[in-house]
């Protein structure tokens, strides 16, 4: 299924992600490479044991990428244009590996793009959750969205 157009959306509107990921050791090795992370505390195990979490952490921008990806087949996929923010970033809980995470997306609001008449902008509020059901990320991030084209 396509994202949502602009004209789709409306306040208040809740999306609970379908697609779901339990995530392996290799992938925060991975990030952590790719972008010069070299945190102890995600790519150490040995010194993991000795921190109060006994094994290493996500990266909490690999967390935030997942959390925010997992909501794009059902929102943004294909119409949006661009992010144009977040705030409120959060990671309450940490986040393993073996973890499974899912997503759930609120439109907080939307309003007329003042210089583009054929976009608007909407603001969501993606949550990231555990397989326990506890909350591991939050993000409120505005996005650029085509409006649904004219017949």
């Amino acid at each position: 299924m396509a994202g949502k157009f602009y004209d789709q959306l409306e306040a208040g509107q809740v999306f609970e992600h379908e697609i779901r990921r339990t995530l392996v050791e290799a992938e925060n090795i991975w990030f952590c490479g790719a972008t010069y992370n070299p945190a102890q505390i995600h790519i150490d195990a040995e010194y993991c044991k000795q921190t109060e979490f006994g094994r290493p952490l996500f990266n909490s921008i690999f967390t935030l990428g997942l959390v925010i990806g997992l909501t794009v087949q059902d929102t943004t996929l294909g119409t949006t244009v661009a992010n144009l923010g977040m705030s409120e970033v959060l990671f309450p809980k940490p986040v393993f590996a073996g973890d499974t995470i899912r997503s759930v997306t609120t439109v907080v609001d939307k309003r007329d793009s003042r210089s583009r008449p054929e976009q608007g902008i909407v603001t969501f509020r993606h949550q990231g959750l555990n397989q326990h059901n506890e909350v591991v990320c939050i993000c409120v991030r505005q996005a650029l969205m085509l409006r649904k084209p004219l017949a």
